[in-house]
């Protein structure tokens, strides 16, 4: 398996090779070698999206409109999101 570069790695292709993983070793056809080696880069992909979308909550802002018909801005909060 070659090796990971999550440098240049968009969150998309990050998530298609997660998810790659995911169902390879679900499958069961793997030797065990070969599972740890596919967990350990599952674990850095995972880790690497997770740091990606955290990232990408903090810039959201939530656009709020006011009866008068003003805007206003403000940082989402993940409270939120439930």
């Amino acid at each position: 398996m070659k090796e990971l570069n999550l440098e240049k790695i968009s969150f998309e292709d990050a998530l298609a090779q997660l998810e790659n993983m995911v169902r390879e070793l679900e499958s069961g056809k793997i030797k065990l070698d070969d599972a740890v080696e596919v967990y350990e880069k599952a674990t850095a992909l995972k880790k690497f999206c997770e740091d990606k979308l955290k990232a990408a909550q903090l810039k959201i802002e939530k656009i709020n409109m006011a009866a008068d018909g003003s805007v206003s801005g403000e940082l989402f909060s993940a409270d939120e999101e439930k």
